[in-house]
């Protein structure tokens, strides 16, 4: 049984094959760090001449061809029949198409997407209930980091499908606030005063004006809409520099922000509610 095992062995292990084996990890050992530089070289030269999210798939797509191109090399040195290999391949990629018509409606979804563009790495945009960083664009899904730290992948059939909005499209952005004044106050002083809190604010653009509507009279207060613009990266700084200002502004100028209202009525049959005032019970 070891004679037949040695020789076994022995008929394995012959100069054909050790140096077949050689090649093959020299192939490997050379050709994966040379696919992945040029990879990385792709990324970097396409980086200032493309969009963030083109690089990426440029850079993909060239160490994707390079992992394929080097291991069909590799079984061509190992003697497979590379023709029929790919014969097989095709026959099942077509079988595969029939069982994953998702994942081919999400390619074909991501390709609009890439030649829309209506959006790209880096951006931040609202889907549903989920807004967050752009981090990739690839053919099946769009990966997004919210505020919060977390990672959401989002189908791109979902995205052709729902309404996308790009918070971070145009340079500048208008953080709309609502406002509510007591109906005691006088509305021009109102607006002089709410004015005056945004050309103070430094994150506050002086073009386009600010915008301040008088909305409706609430249930409690008089409603307003002060609509103020900035640059996109200012923007939370604004909104909270610009909610400080209008409630320290309000508390020294004396105007009242209401808070909402409620009277009970008993009906014209029923006895008024007894009202009974307590005074002081401290006794000298």
């Amino acid at each position: 049984m070891a004679m037949l095992a040695a020789e076994g062995w022995a008929t394995m292990v012959t100069p054909e094959n050790v140096a077949t084996g050689i090649r093959v990890v020299l192939l490997v050992g050379i050709g994966l760090p040379v696919v992945y530089g040029l990879a990385r070289l792709a990324g970097r030269a396409t980086r200032n001449r493309l969009s963030p999210q083109t690089s990426m798939l440029v850079r993909k797509a060239v160490l994707y061809v390079g992992v394929v191109l080097l291991l069909i090399t590799v079984m061509y040195h190992l003697g497979f029949q590379v023709t029929a290999l790919l014969g097989a391949a095709g026959v099942a990629g077509i079988a595969i198409g029939f069982a994953s018509q998702t994942s081919v409606s999400n390619v074909i979804s991501g390709l609009f997407l890439i030649s829309e563009k209506p959006f790209a790495v880096g951006d931040i945009i609202q889907v549903g209930d989920t807004t967050g960083v752009i981090l990739s664009i690839d053919l099946l899904s769009v990966k997004l980091r919210t505020f919060d730290n977390r990672f959401v992948r989002i189908p791109n059939e979902t995205l052709i499908k729902t309404e996308v909005k790009n918070v971070t499209r145009f340079p500048i952005r208008r953080a709309d606030i609502h406002v509510g004044v007591a109906y005691k106050e006088d509305v021009a002083r109102v607006r002089e005063v709410l004015l005056d809190i945004a050309r103070r604010n430094p994150f506050c653009l002086d073009e386009p004006e600010p915008l301040l509507l008088f909305l409706r009279f609430g249930d409690s207060a008089l409603e307003f809409l002060f609509g103020v613009w900035c640059v996109k990266e200012d923007y939370l700084t604004l909104r909270n520099s610009i909610m400080d200002g209008i409630k320290s502004r309000f508390d020294a100028e004396g105007i009242e922000i209401p808070f909402p209202h409620r009277t009970l009525y008993a009906g014209e049959a029923t006895k008024p509610m007894p009202v009974r005032v307590v005074g002081d019970s401290t006794k000298d």
